[in-house]
């Protein structure tokens, strides 16, 4: 299967699930998709696509904590980001790690940067901040103060 047979598969598979869709060049594909779809996407494009998660991002934005899954179809030389928007004064999402154990730690980085919850994670627990950094202060947050 090609490139473009394989995104129309994609978007054939999300259908109203689809939010939004852009093609920035021919090997770079922006999907998004509500925060409760994330863990049937992500397993789309897992077990059925066969991508391979990159790895995944958060940034805090004005309106919303948005997280970006970046997945990789080496075989057609091509990234599909799948973006999802959460509440920037309730960031929760489900974790992905049942379906994609690679995204452990990246979950965990952005559970203290930026305090986006991930239900059902297996292991939320501190990988760069310090055991004892204050609850609640998000250092990757808009609103982060030190001290």
């Amino acid at each position: 299967m090609n490139r473009d047979d394989t995104i129309e598969r994609i978007r054939e598979a999300l259908g109203k699930r689809l939010l939004d869709f852009e093609r920035k060049t021919s090997s770079r594909i922006f999907l998004e998709v509500a925060p409760d779809t994330v863990p049937d996407v992500s397993r789309l494009m897992f077990e059925e696509i066969e991508a391979r998660l990159q790895t995944a991002s958060g940034v805090d934005t004005r309106d919303a904590i948005e997280i970006l899954y970046h997945w990789a179809l080496d075989r057609l030389d091509c990234v599909v980001t799948v973006r999802t928007r959460l509440d920037r004064h309730n960031p929760e999402i489900e974790s992905i790690t049942p379906v994609c154990v690679a995204a452990e730690w990246v979950e965990r980085e952005m559970w203290e940067l930026l305090g986006i919850r991930f239900r059902n994670h297996p292991d939320l627990r501190h990988l760069l901040l310090d055991d004892d950094w204050p609850a609640g202060k998000f250092p990757l947050r808009r609103d982060y103060e030190e001290g």
